[in-house]
């Protein structure tokens, strides 16, 4: 029987994936930008994201010399804002240590805000054509299967197995396709649920085909009951334009523009802080959205306000037009709520 690694790299090439639109390149910085946002997201996700983002910072040395506000805007709506944050870090970390220039040695690129064993491996793969070994979400779930490793991979000894296996079974040679191919025997056969094994490559040695393990390996993160929280976001409107405020980084949206959150205070007095109230708050429809560790319920509470005009806002509160709210570095949430304020659609009720 060939190796492990001589099948995979013969589906790759017969069945896998050539036309991603940061495959056939070299360029390190794309390849570094579609490593970022493939973090935690489906490639269907990030394909329009990132044809976006690299329109607009073409190169590391225009993402450095943007500002967070313009980095987070083009972010918007992925999810996993840190990512972004570390992004834009990491760019300026590059421009001022290697004069813009991605770094090519696996220990700096390890190094850069955001970038772990595994990203830096795939990028110095497909960048570079060296020789690493990767582990991402979908590999764990290939080798665990074929190597039949019990375990939750989160724990750091099932983790250190998977890593032994993976630089264990990595080639010396075509390491690119082999890595490819990886991933995409994870995404596209060896599935988390109903795996297609009749057309793995690898299903001949697979321990846990061969011991009917594949629908309980590797088993998925311990179950723990998400907690609940709730927040009361304040929709303040003068004439067309909206409040908003950023947020402290880091942080949950950490650096992106958000509205006012009433903390334990009666809303009428933190509103009439920024202005003569016309009638009555209303409350909105509300919003529900989830985290990795916890759920949070949004109660928007909307409010007309006639403007103190001639008194500065405090530093990072700006009023914007509705239009140009939308378009700022905001969390989904904010956006529906925009949304529904701008297709009369708010919900609002007495």
């Amino acid at each position: 029987m060939r190796s492990f690694a001589a099948r995979v790299i013969d589906w790759q090439r017969r069945y896998g994936r050539h036309d991603l639109p940061w495959q056939r390149t070299r360029d390190a910085y794309r390849i570094w930008l579609s490593e970022i946002m493939l973090q935690q997201t489906q490639v269907a996700a990030v394909i329009p994201y990132y044809r976006r983002f690299l329109a607009r910072f073409p190169d590391v040395r225009v993402l450095a010399a943007a500002t967070e506000d313009e980095v987070l805007a083009s972010w918007s709506g992925l999810g996993y804002y840190a990512r972004g944050r570390n992004l834009h870090r990491a760019a300026r970390l590059i421009e001022a240590d290697w004069s813009g220039v991605f770094p090519a040695d696996f220990e700096s690129v390890c190094a850069l805000p955001g970038v772990g064993r595994s990203t830096a491996a795939a990028i110095c793969v497909f960048a570079y054509g060296t020789r690493h070994a990767i582990l991402d979400g979908n590999v764990k779930r290939v080798l665990a299967r074929h190597c039949g490793i019990e375990g939750y991979p989160g724990e750091r000894r099932v983790a250190d197995r998977l890593w032994q296996q993976a630089e264990a079974l990595l080639p010396e040679r075509d390491v690119d396709a082999y890595t490819q191919g990886m991933m995409d025997l994870g995404s596209s056969v060896c599935l988390r649920r109903n795996p297609l094994c009749a057309g793995c490559p690898v299903t001949e040695s697979c321990v846990a085909r061969r011991d009917g393990a594949t629908h309980r390996l590797p088993p998925p993160r311990p179950a723990k009951a998400l907690p609940q929280k709730e927040t009361t976001m304040l929709v303040l409107l003068s004439g067309a334009e909206v409040l908003l405020e950023k947020r402290p980084a880091p942080g949950i949206w950490g650096g992106l523009w958000s509205f006012p959150e009433l903390i334990g205070t009666e809303p009428r007095s933190i509103i009439q802080r920024f202005g003569t109230m016309a009638g009555e708050p209303r409350v909105m429809e509300p919003i529900e959205h989830g985290f990795t560790h916890f759920r949070l319920r949004i109660h928007p509470l909307l409010a007309h306000l006639q403007r103190h005009h001639g008194r500065a806002e405090e530093p990072g509160r700006l009023w914007l037009p509705l239009e140009d709210a939308k378009g700022a570095a905001i969390p989904v949430p904010v956006r529906k709520i925009l949304q529904a304020l701008t297709t009369g659609k708010d919900g609002a009720a007495c």
